[in-house]
């Protein structure tokens, strides 16, 4: 499996936020996302080839008891399978996070699904490829509810860029059948002053249709930096 890197953090996102974890972060993505902070695994894929075995010994020396899987996008690879089954062996709990346009075979206790909006495409004029691809390939419905019905626990994150994106998620929803509980709805933004700021206009309409409002921790405990 190709990994762009691993290490130990607190999850800082959604249901399990403070959680001390073992991620281990595939490279490459089939979405382009232009807001990605985590470019070197989707729009300049770097990794190195990681066996399965390596993988678990990681997580165990670790000494946390939480694993997740991330990227890029972990479902690309073919091995995550094989992966996933080793690491519930070994005792793990497992998160996957994933944005919901490939399904397979896994082993996991929280499916962290994190569909994209149209305002998430990069720009039409640079990239124009990505763009096609993007907005082809960001929301296939129909794996999303499979990847829902299919897993032990599930959390749908989404990420607003601003109220524009607000019909959008109202209509997904609407689409699948998802429980309104799961939902979680964090801002677009690197940085504790934009965190500070989504406060203010998010955070309330969170509230009012019944949404869990997601930070995003890490970027206050740590920066905006890798392996955090």
């Amino acid at each position: 499996m190709r990994v762009s890197e691993t290490f130990s953090s607190r999850q800082g996102e959604g249901l399990l936020t403070g959680t001390n974890s073992f991620f281990i972060r595939t490279t490459g993505c089939n979405l382009r996302c232009w807001f990605c902070d985590t470019p070197y695994a989707s729009w300049t894929p770097k990794g190195k080839p990681s066996s399965l075995t390596d993988l678990v010994l990681q997580a165990q020396a670790s000494g946390a008891q939480h694993v997740v899987l991330t990227g890029g996008e972990p479902m690309l690879s073919r091995e995550i399978t094989a992966l996933t089954k080793l690491l519930r062996q070994a005792g793990f709990h497992i998160t996957i996070e994933t944005a919901g346009t490939i399904n397979r075979e896994v082993t996991c206790d929280l499916m962290s699904i994190s569909p994209k909006f149209s305002s998430s495409a990069p720009d039409q004029q640079r990239h124009p490829t990505w763009h096609r691809r993007h907005q082809a390939n960001r929301l296939p419905l129909a794996t999303i509810q499979t990847l829902i019905d299919q897993s032990a626990d599930y959390q749908l994150k989404f990420v607003v860029d601003s109220s524009l994106d607000f019909s959008e998620l109202i209509e997904l929803l609407d689409q699948i059948k998802a429980n309104q509980k799961k939902v979680w709805v964090m801002p677009q933004g690197s940085s504790i002053e934009a965190m500070n700021r989504a406060t203010y206009w998010l955070k309330p309409w969170c509230e009012s249709h019944g949404f869990n409002y997601c930070d995003r921790m890490q970027i206050r405990w740590y920066g905006n930096r890798r392996g955090t």
